[in-house]
């Protein structure tokens, strides 16, 4: 009787390993979930166009309080917008595995056209035609969130690029773990987008009586530069991960 009782009493760390195994591995895909919607969210809002020169104007003109308040409305529209994206490209998921490497070069390509083209941009001239008026918080944030969600159709194409570009994985079957990769996934992306929008102002705010016009047309250059650089690098490591076959 003590030599069958001891059996599943040396057993016991063996199944408590495999538990602490599944957990970790568990924890691991939720933390990668939630960096690479980071990811997606910080390069989705890296580029200077209407919105961000309304974001800067009200911080310069107003208070870095108004021009945060702006920018986490239009987070909050992008995240909206990026959860369509994520919906339509969980259902395309299955296809898009077959042409993995075309849909990272396709990708690659798309987002180093955008990097050109935000590049070839001079938000200066926006300047004249976005003048910051008298509002408060929520309606710096509502106004904002309303005037991106009128851009649904560039945007929800431009942020499901960067899901396929950041192998974004997800299930085409629903299910609760499906749920929460995405709602993770997701909540990284709101992350990420309001990062760029709390730092911005923040760095504007601190050069205030310094920054000029001009100053907004380089940081249109660097963003440019960095979207490119991140095709431009998607495309090269996609086509070294194939050369040996």
């Amino acid at each position: 009787m003590a030599h069958l009782r001891s059996k599943p009493t040396a057993e016991m760390p063996h199944f408590e390993e495999s538990n602490n195994e599944i957990t970790e591995d568990r924890y691991t895909m939720w933390y990668d979930m939630i960096f690479r919607g980071l990811l997606v969210g910080l390069a989705s809002s890296i580029t200077v166009g209407p919105v961000a020169v309304l974001c800067m104007q009200r911080t310069l003109s107003k208070s870095r309080q108004s021009g945060l308040a702006s920018g986490v409305g239009v987070a909050c529209a992008d995240t909206l917008m990026a959860t369509v994206a994520y919906f339509c490209y969980s259902m395309l998921q299955s296809w898009l595995d077959q042409y993995a490497v075309v849909m990272r070069v396709a990708c690659g390509i798309m987002v180093v056209v955008v990097g050109v083209y935000i590049y070839l941009q001079n938000p200066v001239t926006q300047i004249r035609r976005n003048r910051a008026g008298k509002s408060d918080l929520w309606q710096d944030f509502g106004s904002m969130f309303g005037f991106t969600l009128a851009n649904l159709l560039m945007i929800i194409p431009y942020i499901f690029v960067f899901f396929g570009m950041f192998s974004v994985e997800t299930t085409d079957t629903l299910s609760i773990n499906t749920l929460l990769l995405g709602a993770l996934t997701l909540a990284g992306f709101f992350g990420g987008a309001v990062s760029w929008w709390f730092c911005l102002t923040a760095l504007i705010s601190i050069f205030r009586n310094r920054f000029r016009p001009r100053h907004m047309l380089w940081i249109n250059r660097i963003a440019g530069c960095l979207i490119t650089t991140l095709g431009v690098y998607t495309i090269i490591s996609t086509f070294i991960k194939i050369l040996p076959n």
